[in-house]
């Protein structure tokens, strides 16, 4: 794999944790870049400093505990907000600052935030040299491939990118009015790489070794962000390094393996929010990890009534001393 270096940082690797709020918290972020991620995007923050001192928003701020390069997604529609919000970001330790122009979520979009900024490439401009001039680390910008179907301008965003600035560009390969449905299309990106000289990574779909090796070839990509595919499966990244490298896949994770990875993140969860919120986190995060195991449905219905971390750890041990009962020696 060639590296990739975003400005003045080379990264380790061409596989990036894509920012996912309430998901990558510094939980997730520790056990992706321990499990071989090149580069890992906090939650995206909101550019209203105002609101940073909620409990929601402090726990998206960056630390000295973060996995380095430390990379902050932000996320608004005012360039001058944007910018402050940047230079905020880069006082707390912030090595890159990554703008959201790819989330489809209602109440991002209701903002003429996220992927809504797709419609207005004069005010994407406006954005990205306003973040650019405002700061001196490195400026990345996630996008989707256009608004709809008719209107894929990706790569006109992508050109407004290179002009401004901007250091390196991630493209999901849906649309904003996708969402996240039907398949990911990678043709777009493949027009945005040859359109642009800087870095470009896809996103999309990217669930295992095999996809992220067509991915890279379809797209001729720098690297690849992994989403949704990392929820409860952080080694992806080793298995993903691994092929990419040896052209050999790794064998299953063994159960005992990711009994011990999903005990430590509950214990990472529960240190990193206490009570209550670390309950309630860490059971969507159970569940991601369990969902295709035979069980995991009662298993679930069961931890979800659980008020603690040691009920919680508890009767996760009990859940996979069932499974060994069975039989079952891997998680494949």
């Amino acid at each position: 794999m060639s590296m990739v270096r975003i400005g003045s940082y080379t990264l380790a690797n061409n596989l990036i944790l894509a920012p996912m709020a309430g998901v990558t918290d510094r939980p997730q972020r520790q056990l992706c870049a321990r499990f071989g991620a090149g580069l890992t995007v906090s939650e995206m923050l909101t550019s209203d400093t105002r609101l940073w001192s909620s409990r929601k928003s402090s726990l998206r701020l960056l630390t000295d505990s973060d996995p380095e390069p430390r990379s902050v997604q932000i996320a608004g529609a005012d360039p001058k907000m944007l910018a402050h919000a940047a230079q905020q970001c880069v006082a707390l330790g912030a090595h890159i600052i990554d703008i959201n122009m790819g989330c489809p979520a209602k109440k991002v979009c209701n903002k003429a935030a996220g992927s809504a900024l797709l419609k207005d490439e004069q005010l994407v401009a406006e954005i990205l040299r306003a973040v650019r001039a405002a700061v001196d680390v490195p400026v990345t910008l996630k996008i989707r491939t256009g608004w709809d179907q008719a209107n894929r301008n990706g790569v006109t965003i992508a050109k407004i990118a290179e002009q401004a600035g901007i250091n390196a560009l991630a493209v999901h390969g849906r649309t904003r009015a996708d969402r996240y449905n039907g398949d990911a299309e990678y043709d777009t990106i493949a027009l945005i790489k040859n359109a642009v000289s800087i870095p470009v990574f896809a996103n999309g779909d990217i669930t295992s070794p095999l996809k992220a090796r067509q991915v890279l070839d379809h797209t001729g990509a720098d690297g690849l962000l992994i989403g949704r595919a990392a929820q409860g499966r952080p080694w992806i990244f080793q298995e993903i390094n691994h092929f990419l490298t040896t052209g050999e896949q790794l064998p299953a994770i063994s159960l005992n393996a990711l009994e011990l990875i999903l005990l430590e993140h509950i214990e990472l969860l529960h240190a990193f929010y206490g009570q209550p919120m670390g309950v309630r986190i860490a059971r969507k995060h159970a569940h991601w990890y369990l969902i295709s195991l035979p069980g995991a449905q009662q298993f679930r219905t069961t931890f979800n009534q659980l008020d603690c971390e040691d009920a919680q750890k508890d009767n996760i041990q009990m859940f996979f001393n069932y499974l060994r009962s069975l039989g079952l020696k891997d998680a494949a």
